[in-house]
């Protein structure tokens, strides 16, 4: 071998030892654990690998563009959501991830009634428990176990390395990164990102904005308690007005939504039959008092997270509330929906309906409704006011 081969040989040895070094590099970097819990857990609500055919991840339903609610249009309209395997539709509407982690664990309250937790009808205990619901759910992320769910999380390096920094007393079973995988996503939804608290509400509260003369009528009609029922259900705080107001008091209640027959008449996915609610909850044991009861919702970002109910059978906010109006006026003009051209349908559980609540107060007019509206539009936070619609 001559000199120069010799000298080539060389250099390429230490060009490859050099490129080794390097990609051994990049690997330590890649695997790099992330530094804390809600930093895993936003990689993690972004992930669609944890869906059975990796094409959807938390972020699908939960989009944080659109409120964190979901805002792909399905053969159904807007009412529910898709599921990973393109055609799997679910029959409730997928609810706002914001201010998510303020509702209490699921229990009961002081006077035995129901109240807190995570879904609709509160079967997840904590926001924890949430997480662990749609990657195993049939009709939504539709990984077949628990044991899939953790393989999946072992083909990403960064997580492993992750779960060793921060849970390094965990067993390694799948179990416990599943666990783990729950308690980040929780971790990251308890973030100021799902709840900043700066609507022009709260900058109104903080003397940083100004109401029109709609807003703040609205707001007088929300917050009284002889012109309105809204704030009997939709006020956590013991005064109107107070800063980091939810708007709502996580109870349960049947406010007689009809049934979406658009969605049951097209979802072949889902059995057609009458959701039960909190009866659903397997905490509650399907105990007849609770059937057609849904946990009262956040106001928060309201106005951009449509479609409403639990079944998504109303497409507009002013449609809302003429139809909680239909407890309070004899008119039948009034209790026309403006949606169908047709009287609003009748309850789809008819017996448990919260018709103390529903029935207090007077009929509003088309200038108070206007008003709420407007009001409701103010509790948006400010990243999504750019989605509203101009007030009528």
């Amino acid at each position: 071998m001559s000199e120069s081969d010799g000298d080539f040989a060389m250099a390429r040895s230490v060009w490859c030892l050099a490129l080794a070094l390097m990609a051994q590099g990049a690997a330590a970097e890649e695997a790099a654990p992330y530094p804390d819990l809600a930093s895993w857990g936003e990689a993690l609500f972004f992930d669609v690998n944890l869906s059975k055919n990796r094409t959807q991840a938390c972020a699908t339903c939960h989009d944080p563009a659109a409120g964190f609610a979901d805002p792909r249009e399905t053969v159904l309209g807007h009412a529910v959501s898709l599921g990973d395997d393109g055609a799997s539709l679910g029959d409730r509407n997928a609810p706002t991830a914001s201010y998510a982690r303020f509702s209490p664990p699921f229990g009961r309250d002081a006077k035995g009634a129901w109240v807190g937790g995570q879904f609709l009808d509160g079967r997840a205990a904590t926001l924890a428990d949430q997480a662990k619901g749609p990657p195993l759910n049939p009709l939504e992320m539709a990984l077949p176990d628990v044991a899939t769910a953790a393989a999946r999380l072992r083909e990403n390096p960064q997580y492993v390395a992750t779960l060793a920094a921060l849970f390094p007393q965990a067993p390694a079973s799948d179990e416990a990164f599943f666990d783990a995988m729950a308690q980040a996503i929780a971790a990251y939804e308890a973030t100021p990102e799902f709840a900043p608290f700066d609507s022009k509400y709260d900058r109104f509260l903080r003397g940083e904005a100004k109401l029109t003369d709609q807003e703040e009528l609205g707001r007088v009609l929300f917050f009284s308690n002889q012109f309105t029922n809204c704030n009997q259900c939709h006020q956590l705080k013991p005064q109107g007005g107070a800063e980091g107001e939810t708007f709502t008091n996580y109870a349960y209640h049947n406010i007689g939504v009809p049934e979406n027959t658009a969605v049951r008449a097209g979802n072949g996915t889902a059995p057609v039959t009458v959701d039960a609610g909190l009866a659903a909850n397997p905490a509650v044991a399907g105990a007849a008092t609770e059937r057609g009861k849904f946990k009262v919702p956040t106001l928060r970002n309201v106005a951009v997270t449509g479609p409403y109910m639990h079944n998504g059978v109303f497409a507009d906010l002013r449609t809302v509330i003429l139809f909680y109006n239909t407890y309070n006026t004899t008119v039948p003009a009034r209790k026309i929906n403006p949606e169908t051209g047709q009287p609003f349908a009748a309850p789809e559980v008819p017996e448990t309906l919260s018709l103390t609540e529903l029935e207090s107060g007077p009929a509003l007019d088309d200038q108070r409704i206007d008003a709420l509206v407007a009001f409701l539009n103010t509790l948006t936070d400010a990243r999504y006011e750019p989605l509203l619609q101009p007030a009528p």
